[in-house]
């Protein structure tokens, strides 16, 4: 069975989806990426100042056993899911010392034990020694679906061709960024998910575990 499973894609992919289960499934610690950058940009926001080594000096990021996010000692699971704060984490992560700091903590964390990270660059920077690596995609259509479908489900106000474009946008900057682009690890599985359900993809990757 592998022990550290590594999971990357653009955005609105499934990744964090299907990683939860997946872990609670194989008895794994599931590592969502994507949600520490994401309390960095809540910690900006809400700061009102730029971005900045200083600030994120004492920073406290913490994911419990049932993915609750923890941001300086209070629980942000909800508040980092916004809009606002989805476009601010994709900002901050083209931030070298940002992504160093965040680096650092996520491979401390993959050392406690068997885990399942997700992100756009665990393959190919973060665990490149990852045993299983899945690149998990989706049309920007189904993927904006998706998201429109999550927002509404949440009572927040949504655009589908507000996120279409957004979505577009966010795939074009994590794709060209200097540090750490998103790309699809040599050694990965591609597992397109734009017409599989969620329990089809969650087995697909359990297989590939075994």
């Amino acid at each position: 069975m592998k022990k550290i499973i590594a999971v990357d894609g653009p955005a609105g992919a499934g990744k964090s989806t299907v990683s939860k289960i997946c872990a609670a499934r194989l008895g794994y610690t599931y590592i969502d990426t994507g949600a520490m950058y994401r309390a960095v940009a809540l910690k900006v926001l809400l700061s009102g100042k730029p971005v900045s080594e200083e600030l994120l000096d004492n920073i406290k990021i913490e994911l419990d056993e049932s993915a609750r996010v923890y941001l300086d000692g209070r629980e942000v699971t909800k508040d980092i899911r916004t809009p606002e704060v989805s476009r601010g984490a994709s900002d901050v992560a083209k931030l070298g010392f940002v992504r160093s700091k965040l680096t650092e903590l996520q491979r401390e964390m993959a050392a406690r034990g068997s885990v399942i990270m997700d992100g756009r660059d665990i393959g190919t920077q973060v665990l490149p020694n990852a045993d299983l690596k899945i690149f998990l995609t989706a049309s920007v259509e189904e993927r904006a679906r998706r998201r429109f479908e999550e927002l509404k489900l949440k009572g927040l106000a949504a655009d589908l061709a507000q996120i279409r474009n957004e979505i577009t946008l966010r795939d074009k900057q994590d794709s060209e960024r200097e540090i750490a682009p998103l790309a699809q690890a040599d050694d990965a599985v591609l597992v397109d998910s734009t017409n599989m359900t969620i329990e089809q993809v969650v087995a697909k990757i359990l297989e590939l575990a075994k």
